[in-house]
């Protein structure tokens, strides 16, 4: 007869939960995020749909943000950092007037000015904040000092000094101006924040202003044309048929087809000299992405005497 402790073991076993076991998934999900969800919230919500074992996102959108959010997943994952330093395209609408202590519209209003400003007066201010400009980060931000985030110090009520960054506002356009709203629309470098320069364009205004919506078009090459929702991909019955191939990321960079016995060796970690090849090589030197029989192997570093030198890798699947 078992012992009342063997037993327990038993029982403990049994009661055990079952780990979910995922599944090798690898492709790119062009989300649209909804208003009011994070950006890592939505990743939680996509990889439980696609029952994805790794999986991460290319740059955050605020939860009062919605637009394009590319996800990868598997070895995708090892491409996002191209996604995190690409420009990108916003569409938003600048809230003149009030402005609030987030600079958009989940803060509290902090002041409210009267607001008397023409098209032309606005023409004027927009020119000054297009090309290199210098931005303050804002308090409520996921940048960290000493370990913290900004963000935490803020809702703490403390206020620390920031020093400015360079940014790059590669376009700005005026689209409608209804007062006290202005849209416009705006291209920028990695590090741009929104809110911040429609807080400083409504300051150059003389009546300040905080973002009341925000979207996110376009991240690098990647644009709202094949975006799904997350209703959508929820509701779909086949929905890893919804995700975009690994080489989505990789479509500005120029590609180089490789055959057979130098596929081998590039999936080897060599450097290939391709000029001895029958393979067409790039007239550009720099990175591109490298093919055998249609079947992406990687990014590579193309050098000088067409020396093709391995960057990073897809795994062989077993």
């Amino acid at each position: 007869m078992p012992s009342r402790t063997n037993q327990s073991k038993t029982q403990n076993k049994l009661n055990k939960p079952i780990k979910k076991v995922r599944d090798l998934v690898d492709g790119v999900l062009l989300l649209d995020k909804p208003v009011g969800l994070s950006s890592n919230d939505a990743l939680i919500k996509a990889k439980r749909v696609l029952n994805a074992k790794k999986a991460g996102h290319t740059g955050t959108l605020d939860p009062f943000a919605t637009g394009l959010l590319p996800l990868c997943f598997g070895e995708a994952t090892k491409f996002s950092q191209d996604l995190l330093e690409a420009d990108k395209t916003y569409e938003t609408t600048v809230h003149l007037g009030i402005t609030t202590n987030t600079g958009d519209t989940e803060g509290e209003a902090i002041a409210t000015r009267p607001v008397d400003v023409t098209v032309e007066q606005i023409e004027a201010v927009l020119e000054k904040f297009r090309g290199p400009i210098l931005q303050v980060p804002p308090m409520y931000s996921a940048l960290k000092r000493d370990g913290k985030a900004y963000y935490e110090y803020a809702r703490e009520g403390i206020t620390l000094e920031r020093e400015a960054r360079p940014v790059t506002i590669l376009d700005l356009k005026f689209l409608e101006y209804s007062a006290p709203f202005l849209k416009l629309s705006v291209t920028c470098s990695k590090g741009t924040y929104i809110r911040v320069l429609g807080e400083d364009i409504g300051n150059a205004l003389g009546c300040g202003a905080h973002l009341n919506a925000l979207r996110r078009t376009q991240v690098g090459a990647l644009t709202t044309e094949g975006m799904i929702t997350l209703e959508a991909l929820q509701a779909d019955e086949a929905p890893l048929a919804l995700l975009a191939p690994v080489d989505a990321l990789l479509s500005s960079f120029p590609a180089v087809m490789l055959t057979e016995e130098l596929g081998r060796r590039f999936l080897q970690g060599q450097r290939l000299a391709l000029g001895k090849e029958s393979v067409d090589v790039p007239q550009e030197q720099g990175r591109v992405r490298v093919y055998l029989d249609a079947k992406l192997l990687g990014t590579g570093i193309l050098q000088e005497y067409s020396i093709l030198a391995p960057e990073r890798l897809i795994a062989a699947k077993q």
